[in-house]
């Protein structure tokens, strides 16, 4: 095990790097490229920074990927303060390695963080650990078409206390996962449950937050959508009128004359994939609408059809199609394109600039293995 200290692109902060002396093979790690799934391996590092009241974000490290430990008392399991990210590591061509708006994601975790009353990182520490564990562990990302290493930052209240009130120490974590392609046989659409009984936020509460209980909260409705054949649950705002969004993901409604509309709300996640998508879509000269949306113009618009086309995005699937939206009183059915899906479209352009297909007008791309 070798111990390095690297400076940190960052002010006031040294990185120190012990390797991993089980780190797998070379083979093993081919092994795992060829069929990694999504979520199920990890790499052999991991990011730990750690911050307290009194000394604030110290001791940035990269370290050998494994268990974490916590006093029974840590705070993360009483008083769930937590939040996270998602963004993943794309292999070019050339065989460099880049990532996606990490500043987007930066600035989000912030939003997330504050709302939680957990500290916020700075957006350049938090890239600069991107760096640090792709400089370790940049093998890990593969080289398959469509595939990629997807990128975990986390952060948690570790401090060993029962009480109501903000944690005193917290600890920052990345870890790394490869993933295959989403869709293994193409992308084909999706049907959706329409939850009706379970809300996925309220007015004012975390919403609008990245963070874990707003996952927990929509697990047994998504549990709902399994049993009735659905891949995913899209939930409405409290008042069961206006679309929220899914379980993990964006809704976007295409229209024939050309409008992209998604659901605004401050209790919705502020989609970075989703953000992406529009931008794409104003480039092509579409109207963006952002704005509340009732669940009956989607179903008055695809009877009319006005509503030619709704789909869903996020980080792990990109763009996913939606053929039907199910409900225990709805019932609506997206028409046949009468030629190339908008959704598909959009898509395709979003991951030629990820993998380097096609120019980054927008300056999205973030190099990680420079």
């Amino acid at each position: 095990m070798t111990i390095n200290l690297l400076p940190m692109a960052t002010k006031d902060l040294l990185w120190q790097v012990t390797r991993n002396d089980d780190s797998r093979s070379a083979d093993a790690r081919a092994a795992i490229l060829a069929d990694p799934g999504f979520g199920k391996h990890f790499t052999d590092h991991m990011v730990d920074i750690c911050w307290s009241e009194k000394g604030g974000w110290h001791r940035p490290r990269v370290q050998p990927y494994g268990p974490i430990s916590l006093d029974p008392a840590a705070a993360v399991l009483h008083y769930a303060q937590e939040v996270f990210e998602g963004l993943k590591a794309y292999r070019h061509a050339d065989g460099s390695i880049w990532t996606f708006r990490p500043e987007a994601n930066a600035a989000r975790m912030q939003r997330s963080a504050k709302r939680l009353a957990l500290p916020e990182l700075p957006a350049e520490y938090f890239i600069e650990s991107l760096h640090q564990l792709i400089a370790v562990d940049g093998d890990w990302v593969p080289t398959a078409p469509e595939t990629s290493l997807y990128l975990r930052p986390f952060m948690f209240a570790k401090e060993a206390f029962l009480g109501v009130r903000p944690a005193a120490k917290v600890n920052f974590y990345l870890i790394a996962s490869p993933a295959g392609a989403y869709f293994t046989g193409g992308v084909a659409p999706v049907s959706i449950w329409l939850s009706t009984q379970y809300a996925r936020a309220g007015k004012g509460g975390t919403g609008a937050a990245k963070t874990g209980g707003n996952y927990a909260s929509s697990l047994v409705a998504q549990a709902e959508a399994y049993e009735r054949g659905c891949a995913q649950v899209l939930f409405l705002d409290g008042s069961g009128t206006y679309l929220e969004e899914l379980g993990g993901m964006n809704v976007v409604l295409v229209t024939k004359d050309g409008r992209l509309i998604t659901p605004e709300s401050d209790s919705i996640l502020e989609g970075i994939t989703r953000d992406s998508v529009l931008q794409l879509g104003r480039d092509r000269g579409l109207t963006v609408e952002q704005r509340p949306v009732p669940l009956q113009e989607w179903i008055d618009g695809v009877a009319s059809g006005e509503i030619v086309e709704a789909f869903a995005c996020g980080t792990a699937a990109v763009i996913t199609p939606i053929s039907e939206l199910k409900g225990a009183h709805v019932s609506i059915v997206m028409p046949e394109p009468s030629g190339e899906r908008v959704s598909l479209s959009l898509r395709q352009e979003l991951t030629d600039i990820q993998y380097g297909r096609v120019p980054d007008r927008h300056g999205w791309l973030h190099r990680l293995d420079a």
